[in-house]
């Protein structure tokens, strides 16, 4: 007798959260110098550009050490000598900040890479469209000779992966690497020698100047006066390009900030530390000031929301579905569809994100929605295994056996990863907080489905999936038994959805009607639900309410 296969349990869904605010804000406009005043600029950031790397290498030969045997103090001591004791201290916390993010990334690199071996050792060990266990092979043998070439490859890259993270070095290149690769095929990059050359320079400049609370205007290494006067304070062995006091370099055209310039101006009038970064687009030919500082943040917790509505968002492969949900979860109004075409340049991808996110807001802020309620869809796993379990061709929904789902095409782990991060960088005044809960999206296969065709379940039924539940825009209600807010026909685990829609049977007149309802009378029409609005029916959310 067959024994009966053992159902996979479904994942269980932690409790919701809400994210954190930016505590930093950053803003950036345009320096306009003269031809002499960039070639200052220039020579200044060259200058202070060699120091850092300089700094930043002997940061890499001391190793994964502590804060004690970093030995910054020292070396900042040694850069006073030929700058300033502020751009020394830039340098240092700079190249410890770089030598932390290089250390981040290979631990992530040397996990990322353990996966993958993890998985492409398995699947080789498998038969040949067959599979050992749970794990599936690969389909023909010329593929899975391919993925032992690769696997090679992979192993190789994970010894030296993980001998850099034992010795605390490391790779990083002042710079990008993917421009320093660029030198040797100028030809398929559509550079030139000089060209290249510029984006070179530009990109090894060292122009930043941290901050400090109490000194006029909140920085006197690069200072922004309130009038938008710009000043360098220049290193010991440049004094002679000075022409202001005290060995400064001041520029003539003032700047002017406009996004956020009323905070901006009201740290510098207070002297509350800002810090300053300079940066020249050799692409462009133009420079820019940068302007950071932190900001104190608050987060509530997920009482102070539970009163409000929400606006629910569920990200599909090319839109948002938008939903407002009143405090007793039930839906409100008639869906909205955001259309979100991610396809295309980068550039081009993350205006259009933005432009969803701001539709998005748009309507929070119009429905007096509180916070927005999105899944909390990291794939971390996803991200660290790769095309090792996802597969070859288009990115698609990956079941728990491995193979691609045909019918659901999502989008990958990095733009869903970019639109928390967008909503969470973009969100204004006033506040809109973003509520992220545990994904309820589950695939099933349809053997497993007790619904479906009799005929499909004698011959083994189809092996596609399907999504079991999705509680993206769905709002859970508690009874409060003191005020009684929610309504009578409330029982636990049961969402709006099957209140609202339930499952439908034919009636005597043979028209569907849902279950629990008595069914239409002669002369009363059959009830039907509203379509959904599509991107060009939704209005615009700045327009006014349309329920």
């Amino acid at each position: 007798m067959k024994a009966k296969r053992r159902r996979k349990a479904l994942r269980p869904i932690a409790a919701p959260f809400v994210v954190a605010p930016p505590t930093g804000t950053r803003i950036r406009t345009r320096l306009r110098p003269s031809t002499g005043e960039a070639a200052v600029l220039a020579q200044v950031g060259a200058f202070l550009g060699g120091l850092y790397r300089a700094d930043l290498a002997r940061r890499v030969r001391l190793g994964n050490v502590s804060g004690k045997d970093a030995q910054r103090a020292r070396r900042k001591r040694e850069l006073t000598a030929v700058t300033t004791s502020r751009w020394a201290g830039s340098i240092t916390r700079t190249a410890e900040d770089q030598y932390q993010l290089g250390m981040r990334a290979l631990k992530a690199d040397v996990s990322s890479l353990s996966k993958a071996l993890t998985v492409l050792e398995g699947r080789i060990g498998a038969p040949v469209g067959g599979r050992a266990g749970r794990t599936f092979g690969y389909a023909s043998r010329r593929e899975r000779a391919a993925k032992q070439q690769r696997r090679q490859a992979v192993a190789a890259r994970h010894t030296a992966a993980r001998d850099r993270l034992a010795d605390g070095r490391p790779a990083i290149v002042a710079g990008g690497r993917r421009l320093a690769k660029t030198r040797h095929r100028l030809g398929s990059a559509g550079l030139t020698a000089a060209q290249w050359r510029a984006r070179w320079d530009a990109s090894r400049m060292f122009l930043t100047a941290d901050g400090e609370t109490g000194v006029p205007h909140g920085n006197y290494t690069i200072t922004v006066t309130p009038g938008g006067v710009v000043s360098i304070a220049l290193p010991s062995q440049l004094k002679h390009l000075a022409n202001a006091g005290r060995g400064r370099y001041r520029l003539t055209e003032p700047v002017a900030f406009t996004h956020r310039a009323g905070q901006w101006a009201d740290r510098v009038t207070a002297d509350r530390s800002v810090r300053y970064d300079i940066r020249f687009d050799a692409v462009r030919g133009r420079w820019y000031l940068d302007a950071s500082w932190t900001v104190p943040a608050y987060t509530p917790g997920l009482d102070a929301l539970a009163g409000g509505r929400l606006l629910g968002i569920d990200l599909n492969a090319d839109h948002l579905a938008a939903h407002v949900i009143d405090a007793h979860g039930n839906p409100v109004g008639a869906p909205i569809t955001i259309p979100l075409d991610l396809s295309g340049p980068a550039s081009q991808r993350d205006g259009r994100l933005r432009a969803a996110i701001s539709h998005a807001l748009h309507l929070a802020h119009l429905h007096g929605c509180p916070a927005i309620a999105v899944e909390n869809l990291g794939f971390a796993d996803a991200r660290a295994t790769g095309r090792e379990t996802l597969g070859r061709g288009a990115r698609q929904a990956v079941p728990a056996h491995g193979r691609r789902d045909p019918h659901r095409t999502v989008p990958g782990p990095s733009r869903r990863h970019g639109l928390h991060r967008r909503d969470r960088s973009d969100r204004r005044r006033p506040r809109i907080h973003l509520q992220m809960g545990r994904p309820a999206l589950e695939t099933r296969p349809h053997q497993q489905d007790s619904h479906r065709d009799p005929a499909s379940r004698r011959r083994g039924g189809d092996r596609t999936t399907r999504p079991r539940l999705h509680g993206a825009a769905t709002v859970r209600c508690h009874p409060d038994t003191t005020s009684g807010s929610c309504p009578g026909n409330y029982r636990p685990g049961r969402t709006p959805h099957h209140g609202r829609q339930g499952t439908t049977r034919p009636g005597r007149d043979g028209t569907h009607h849902t279950r629990g309802q008595d069914a239409p009378g002669p002369d009363q029409k059959p009830r039907r639900s509203p379509a959904s609005k599509t991107a060009r029916e939704a209005p615009d959310p700045r327009s006014g309410p349309t329920h």
